[in-house]
Formats: C-alpha cells, structure tokens, sequence
C-alpha cells in the first residue's frame, strides 16, 4: 500500500510485515479531489479542493505522533485496474489494520454545530463509508473545519446507532462480537439506505464485511449485487440471506430467490440467525444450481 509522509507529503510503497503505524481517512468524495497522478506536482495539487483535507489529515496525524497516512483518493492510482481491484478487495484491512481513522465530515461545519447536523451528514449514507464505520479499532469524527465532532465508541455511539441503525454492540467491538458477526440480512439492513456512485461500488463496498474477494467487472451493473450473494452463499449456511422483502425496486419479472438490490433487506435490522440444539435441527447444505436454489429444509 502507498502512503503519504506526514512531513513532507511524499508518497512511498510498503508491503507485508513493512508497513509502518499509519492514520487512515474516510471521507465523502467531492469536487475536484486530487488524484495519484496530481501528486505528482504538489503544486498544482494544492490548487485543487481536495488537497485541504488530505493536508489536514497529515496535521492530524502528526499531532498524534504518526508519520503516514492514507488516503483513498491520491493514494491508488485508479487507471491501473489490478491495482484498484486490489486496493477494493484491501481496503477492509487497510482501515482495520490503521492506528486510528479519521471520518472528516465536509458538510458539519464545526463542533458547535447541533447534532442534528452530524445525523443528517451526507457521510452516513454513501456506501463505502459503512466499511470504513466498522473496521477501525478506532475512530474519531471530525468537522469541515477539523475540530473534533466525537470518537465512535464514546460520545457519538448512540448519535451513530440511531442513525445507522447499526447494533451499538458492533460499534463499540467489546469482547470478541465483531461486525462480522452479524447475520447476514442484518449487515445488508446496514447498507440498505446508502448509495454510489457506481452502481456495481453497492456491492464490492461489500467485500470486507462478509470476508469475500471476488474480481471487479465495472460495466455489469446491479448484477454485481447478485454475484455478491452467490459468493456469500458458497461459504456461509446462513439462511438470513433469503430473508429480503419484496418492494417497488424490485423488477416486476423478478424471478429469482435472491435480492435484487440492499433496499430489500430494510426491515432486516433486527433479523437473528438461530441455531438448532439437536443435529437434526442443524442447517443443512445448500447451493444454487442452474435451476435456481438447491435446499432442504425442516417441514
């Protein structure tokens, strides 16, 4: 993975055991972000809206004693599909493995700023913001003009339960529950009501969650979702996953057993996975086949 020198802004390339203690920033994309290229000329990356945040970031860190940081934006170089590829399959562990992440909330405009204003931040509902709430030990949120809005597991976890709709058990990762954990119906109740830009990104911003690599093929629209739960489907027996409600996103020929779209497991956030007691309660192993899905279950 590419980091940024908090000091002078350098990139560099690191792999494995070598990776250094590093911060990480979620954010929301805007305009005129800078990109791997741009760093190139500091210069004239420096011009652009973006690079306000990415400077802030780096202060941030060297306050806090860290020498890198990662960024999203200029830290991949996005016209190198492999290294996308790689970078979205990585980038659950990338946050998790981070010191501390940074959420930078551009649309809250200080800390003086009523909750309400956190609530109602265009970060809580892109797609790719969900992975980057779970995966950090931990996380601290920060308004547009870097003043601190609270940290994750102490003064915002009821103001980001609430407007998540995500368990404060999975927030706080007391003992060994880990977002992980949780049925699968109830982690997509959790992406149900965020949005992309790219119609395919409501599926690979998936991966890390459900622990799942699977190659990217921008251009294949909302099929990616369904290619998603396929791959859920080969290794998990959770039975969540068939727990979907049918709604007006879902195509009138709609055919399959399978979702078409997160929006359909809405009603999903109190849905629990229960295991039977005896063997003959146990779930048993299904697949799907060419003729759609192949189970057994108790009558």
């Amino acid at each position: 993975m590419r980091l940024i020198d908090t000091e002078t802004l350098a990139l560099s390339e690191f792999f494995g055991d070598s990776i250094p203690k590093y911060a990480i920033l979620s954010h929301t994309w805007g305009a005129e972000e800078v990109t791997f290229q741009d760093w190139d000329d500091l210069g004239k990356a420096s011009r652009k809206k973006g690079f306000a945040k990415i400077e802030g970031a780096c202060a941030k860190a060297r306050s806090h004693g860290l020498s890198w940081v990662w960024v999203d934006t200029n830290c991949i170089d996005k016209t190198s599909s492999a290294e996308l590829t790689e970078a979205i399959n990585s980038m659950f562990q990338w946050y998790a493995r981070s010191e501390v992440c940074y959420a930078y909330l551009s649309d809250v405009r200080s800390a003086d700023a009523p909750s309400g204003g956190i609530r109602e931040s265009r970060w809580f509902k892109r797609g790719w913001t969900l992975q980057e709430l779970l995966a950090p030990e931990r996380m601290t949120f920060y308004a547009a003009d870097w003043s601190t809005l609270g940290s994750r597991n102490g003064s915002l976890l009821s103001i980001i339960s609430d407007t998540t709709g995500i368990g404060k058990k999975y927030l706080l990762r007391h003992g060994r529950v880990t977002p992980q954990d949780a049925p699968v119906a109830r982690k997509m109740s959790w992406l149900a009501g965020r949005t992309t830009t790219r119609v395919e990104d409501i599926a690979y911003c998936m991966l890390g969650l459900f622990d799942i690599n699977m190659p990217l093929l921008y251009g294949e629209g909302i099929k990616a979702f369904t290619r998603l739960q396929h791959e859920i489907i080969k290794v998990s027996n959770d039975h969540t996953i068939f727990c979907w409600s049918w709604n007006k996103d879902v195509p009138e020929n709609w055919t399959s057993i399978l979702a078409h779209s997160p929006s359909q497991f809405l009603g999903c956030g109190r849905v629990v996975e229960i295991s039977g007691h005896r063997p003959s309660d146990e779930i048993s192993i299904y697949s799907m086949t060419n003729a759609g899905l192949s189970i057994q279950l108790p009558v």
